[in-house]
């Protein structure tokens, strides 16, 4: 992430800051992604700045700085976050955690061990946070899981309604037994045609 300090950047042949190349940039304020802009430092170097949306203040913006200007603006985005959780991780692990600090040893193994001990600590601790505080659900995994299961359709629903319906008549009595499938009968024969085929083959086999 670049400030908006002094530094100038070359574009056009002209050195502009980056509140000025933000003129250039043709925004979509539904997104948070603004655009992007390649430009060349004062060295000659160029980069490709990508200008998003700042969440704690509405009217200003972050500018993300990349060499590799072959990468798009999505990606240079997700790769900042991930080195942004990792900065996070070290600035507590030393801050909070005494990573380097909690014991004095001279034995390379020693460091090691207390570098293990610190990582685990901060996952657990950032486990017990994800559970407690962060909301995530399930929901990746559920729609990757439904697209290995096929929906069933309204005919194979109905004509296993039936079976199930058939299954369990057969365990009354014959009279109970004899008096629903009159009803039933009458029931289907009122009914449209393909109605009548649909339950044609399952009912009253029992």
């Amino acid at each position: 992430m670049v400030k908006q300090l002094k530094q100038r950047y070359n574009y056009q042949g002209k050195a502009y800051t980056l509140p000025e190349l933000r003129g250039f940039v043709r925004f979509d304020n539904n997104k948070n992604i603004f655009g992007s802009i390649i430009v060349t430092t004062k060295t000659g170097i160029p980069v490709k700045i990508v200008i998003v949306r700042n969440r704690n203040k509405k009217s200003g913006c972050l500018y993300l700085l990349s060499t590799d200007c072959s990468l798009s603006d999505a990606e240079i985005v997700r790769i900042y976050g991930n080195k942004w959780s990792i900065e996070c991780f070290f600035k507590a692990s030393k801050s909070f955690l005494k990573l380097g600090t909690e014991f004095q040893s001279r034995t390379y193994d020693a460091m090691v061990s207390h570098t293990a001990i610190v990582f685990t600590r901060y996952t657990i601790l950032e486990w017990i946070r994800r559970n407690e505080n962060d909301e995530k659900t399930y929901g990746e995994l559920f729609f990757m899981f439904c697209e290995d299961i096929q929906d069933m359709d309204l005919t194979t629903a109905l004509q296993s309604l039936m079976v199930l319906f058939v299954e369990h008549i057969s365990t009354l009595s014959v009279d109970v037994t004899a008096c629903i499938k009159s009803k039933v009968t009458d029931w289907m024969n009122s009914q449209a045609a393909f109605i009548q085929e649909l339950f044609r083959n399952i009912c009253w086999e029992s």
